[in-house]
């Protein structure tokens, strides 16, 4: 995606914090798929998944302290956060607001 069609993107973005070495993460990043999958809500938020290790500035930034997290981010602002979900229900409940 170039730049300009990037800041023409109005759809809120949803940080993905995590370690690649991580099972946990691992298994969250699954949850995750299956919660957007399941009523096709893939276009609904531009995923960006950070690597803890390679963007110590945002860890800083989002004040993670778990892992991993999930942050919904509309404009500017966060508008929901979700640490160490234990599954597909909790990550939808979280997410319901803008599910399909």
């Amino acid at each position: 995606m170039n730049v300009l069609a990037e800041s023409l993107d109005t759809r809120p973005r949803l940080l993905f914090f995590h370690s690649p070495t991580s099972g946990r993460c691992r298994r969250v990043e699954g949850f995750l798929s299956q919660v957007l999958q399941r009523r096709r809500n893939h276009d609904t938020f531009r995923l960006q998944r950070v690597p803890v290790d390679g963007r110590p500035e945002l860890v800083e930034r989002f004040r993670i302290e778990q892992l991993p997290t999930l942050c919904v981010v509309e404009g500017r602002q966060v508008v929901a956060r979700i640490e160490s979900p234990k599954g597909c229900s909790d990550l939808e409940l979280a997410l319901l607001p803008w599910l399909k």
